[in-house]
């Protein structure tokens, strides 16, 4: 006990004595980190290799021999875009009953026992514009787990049952759809902007109780081929060990199916205001128009546009002006969906019945800014630093950097597009992002409006906004 007491004493009075050298130094003052000054910093992205096999499959690899680990990825010309009127939520179905309904010989519970033999990892999924396969595996189990992978790709059984509750569980999520208002207006806004074209259209209950095993089988003849896979190999394995797996197990798949071609986007649409009823205490808003493709070169001015108007965070316009300094909303922002052909820019805000229109009108005279003030010099030269410091995050690994390179392929875009994506930013200027402002957000570019929220919220809106047009309920699912 003395000995204890003795030691904290002890303690005490070193930590009251003064540092060597006499008295306390003065603290520094630490400059704030966007006065920090350093060198440039230089960065080349990785060039993976790129072969194509007999059968017009396009394989990337990309070797990292720190782990003993192996990843594959498949891009799949093949996703809900394609899925015929009637039979919408079928891509997605596919791609999941190829998972869990056996192929070959192997049922789809023999193929999970397997796979979970070597912990090994096996996915399928699809999206809108392509379906993805991907297995990771440690290099010893590379054989087995390409086998597996070849099987389903090639030769899935798509068990009934399996179906059965792949279609269950697609029902149930519907059913839940109508208890999140943010999903079901953002649903429903890109049914409305995409009408009359398969981007707008979505899964209902009747349209997956209608597909069947048959439908599967088909889907799966006309998508999954040569002509419309592209392969990716990253981890410990070298290029040749790369080459020689991906002819084992899929040079024999041979098809006379030519590649698909993505349906075009309409480009066009009409406009309009429109209120969703639900009876929920906040309102949500989320306005869209067309905007620049990313073969365009108005693409790179736009990304910078989006980043002061919304999605560059705390600073954005839309967030400091709506939430900050008005408080009229829990979340709103902006996004920008560029694709090869066409390009969506978006803007949201969630707030309370009462604030409606005032956070609409807001959020409309933001916009009107935009299109017709340049930005300030400080704003261009805060978004370009940010952009081109978060573009290295794309890269901050292999699997990341071949996807990218896969993704560009795929898109149809130039092969040099990532390496000259920083110096095109870098050189947008305030006149270029108003000329696109312009353009895209001014009064000329029609723009579709969608508000979800109460009955409140709906006779506001009425008064402020005579010719919104009133959903008169949710679609049925």
């Amino acid at each position: 006990m003395k000995r204890t007491v003795g030691f904290c004493l002890l303690c005490f009075v070193l930590l009251c004595l003064p540092p060597p050298g006499g008295a306390a130094q003065p603290s520094q003052s630490i400059p704030a980190p966007d006065r920090l000054k350093y060198p440039p910093l230089t960065w080349q992205i990785a060039e993976p290799s790129r072969f194509v096999m007999d059968n017009g499959i396009v394989l990337y690899h990309l070797p990292n021999h720190e782990l003993p680990l192996v990843y594959v990825s498949i891009v799949i010309r093949a996703g809900s875009i394609f899925d015929p009127a009637g039979k919408e939520g079928l891509a997605e179905l596919t791609a999941s009953v190829m998972r869990t309904g056996g192929a070959g010989s192997l049922s789809g519970d023999a193929i999970d026992d397997r796979l979970e033999s070597f912990a090994g990892i096996l996915h399928l999924s699809a999206n809108r514009e392509s379906s993805s396969a991907s297995l990771s595996v440690l290099r010893k189990d590379l054989s087995e787990g390409m086998d597996l992978l070849s099987r389903i790709l090639m030769r899935p059984s798509f068990e009934e049952k399996k179906l059965t509750v792949a279609k269950n569980l697609k029902l149930e999520e519907l059913r839940r759809l109508r208890d999140d208002p943010q999903k079901l207006a953002f649903r429903e806004f890109q049914r409305l902007f995409f009408r009359g074209d398969p981007r707008g259209s979505h899964p209902s209950s009747s349209s997956v109780q209608s597909i069947t095993r048959n439908d599967l089988i088909q889907f799966h003849e006309r998508y999954f081929h040569p002509a419309n896979i592209m392969m990716a190999m990253t981890g410990d394995i070298s290029a040749a060990e790369a080459k020689e797996l991906a002819a084992q197990y899929f040079d024999a798949w041979r098809s006379s199916v030519t590649a698909a071609e993505m349906p075009p986007p309409g480009k066009k649409i009409a406009g309009g205001l429109f209120f969703l009823p639900k009876d929920v205490p906040q309102s949500v808003i989320v306005s869209g128009r067309y905007a620049p493709s990313k073969r365009e070169p108005r693409f790179y001015p736009f990304e910078i546009l989006d980043f002061i108007a919304g999605s560059g965070g705390f600073r954005s316009r839309i967030f400091q002006q709506i939430r900050t300094d008005e408080g009229l909303a829990y979340s709103t922002g902006s996004f920008y969906r560029a694709r090869p052909d066409y390009g969506l820019f978006g803007a949201y805000v969630f707030t309370k019945s009462e604030s409606t229109v005032r956070a609409l009108a807001l959020l409309d005279s933001i916009l009107g800014d935009l299109s017709t003030k340049p930005v300030r010099p400080e704003e261009l030269s805060s978004a370009k630093k940010a952009i081109d410091n978060s573009f290295i995050f794309s890269f901050a690994s292999p699997e990341k950097i071949v996807a990218q390179q896969v993704s560009i392929e795929y898109d149809g875009l130039p092969r040099d597009f990532l390496k000259t994506y920083r110096e095109r930013i870098e050189a947008a200027t305030e006149r270029d992002l108003l000329d696109v402002a312009a353009r895209c957000l001014g009064d000329t570019a029609p723009a579709v409006t969608l508000i979800l929220g109460n009955a409140s919220a709906m006779e506001q809106l009425r008064k402020a906004h005579p010719e919104m047009e009133v959903l008169e309920s949710p679609p049925e699912e």
